[in-house]
């Protein structure tokens, strides 16, 4: 396969990675700040304006690399757009309706009489488990083709589980790096518990993934394609090892490292989504549709990338200045 020469080839693979970085991007960062939703009522009543602090710049940035991922979905890959979409109807509409009251509480928790605030906290955490659960259980149903059958649908409320629980853990993960004193030490210890719903939830993705078709499994146990993944596990126990070696020794004086925990999960994230990248390839809808059967006209893509060229790096501008921006320590959340 020409994959350089041929539109018909480099430009369906173009798109198709666009969207996966985007989708990656979006679950690391989009993740953090559901993670933070996720550990309100872990949190008490002093501490949950901090943990809204510390997320208030970015989420919105955050979300807009989900819009992206969608929206390349439709332009480069419109039938496989509605072999998913309509396959996930479901989920999807529960997803939008937890982001839609996270953005709703979010400003009204800060806005409300004070008697009301504890009503629209509860909001929040649940609008954050609403699209985290339907994440996750989108995944599962992903990997399991799609199909929805019983043990498929129960193993996408495991992996939902699991998600929701990698989300918390990528949310303590980044309070130990936005917070101090008393707060940080608990995200330390919530980063602990999360480790094992993350290591689980990489556990049933990895289990599950070679047994879906012979072709993924031949891409994982067959030789010499064997020493093509084999990298990817070694590197997530180190980074697993890394993690724990480095959360027993945190918070360190002069708050040191503080943000290594979040890039050690980072990574984690980045190496289990390159793992279903490498298994799923060239499929877009596992075992049924190819990027290239499924990718609109070259004549249309090269209309789209020219404006993707403008708009890509645009969204990457602004949300590195955001956090360039609002670096540091996430202090009080005031509105006045």
């Amino acid at each position: 396969m020409d994959l350089f020469g041929d539109p018909n080839v480099w430009l369906p693979f173009t798109f198709a990675a666009l969207m996966g970085v985007s989708i990656l991007i979006y679950v690391v960062l989009d993740g953090f700040d559901l993670g933070v939703g996720l550990l309100m009522p872990l949190s008490e009543d002093d501490e949950k304006d901090r943990l809204v602090a510390s997320i208030g710049p970015f989420w919105d940035a955050n979300e807009t690399w989900l819009v992206l991922a969608i929206g390349l979905l439709l332009v480069a890959f419109p039938v496989a757009h509605g072999v998913i979409l309509t396959a996930l109807y479901l989920p999807v509409a529960v997803m939008l309706v937890g982001l839609i009251l996270r953005g709703v509480s979010f400003e009204f928790r800060a806005k409300a009489p004070i008697t009301q605030k504890p009503f629209w906290n509860a909001a929040f955490f649940t609008g954050s488990l609403m699209a985290s659960m339907s994440q996750g259980f989108m995944l599962g149903m992903y990997v399991m083709g799609l199909t929805w059958t019983l043990p498929h649908v129960i193993f996408a409320m495991l992996t939902a589980v699991f998600l929701t629980v990698g989300y918390s853990c990528i949310g303590a993960a980044w309070l130990i790096a936005k917070t101090d004193g008393r707060l940080q030490e608990k995200a330390v210890g919530w980063t602990k518990g999360g480790i094992w719903g993350l290591l689980l939830g990489i556990a049933a993705i990895s289990l599950a993934t070679p047994y879906v078709s012979p072709r993924i499994f031949d891409k994982w146990f067959g030789f010499p394609e064997l020493l093509y993944l084999a990298p990817l596990p070694i590197l997530s126990a180190g980074l697993l090892a890394f993690l724990w070696w480095k959360l027993k020794r945190l918070p360190m004086e002069g708050d040191r490292f503080a943000w290594t925990p979040f890039a050690a999960i980072m990574g984690l994230f980045t190496l289990s989504f390159g793992g279903m990248a490498y298994s799923f390839y060239p499929y877009v809808v596992p075992e049924k549709l190819t990027i290239y059967e499924a990718a609109s006209a070259p004549e249309s893509l090269i209309i789209i990338l020219a404006g993707t060229v403008f708009v890509l790096p645009a969204i990457l501008a602004y949300t590195a200045l955001s956090y360039v921006i609002f670096r540091g320590k996430a202090t009080e959340l005031r509105y006045d």
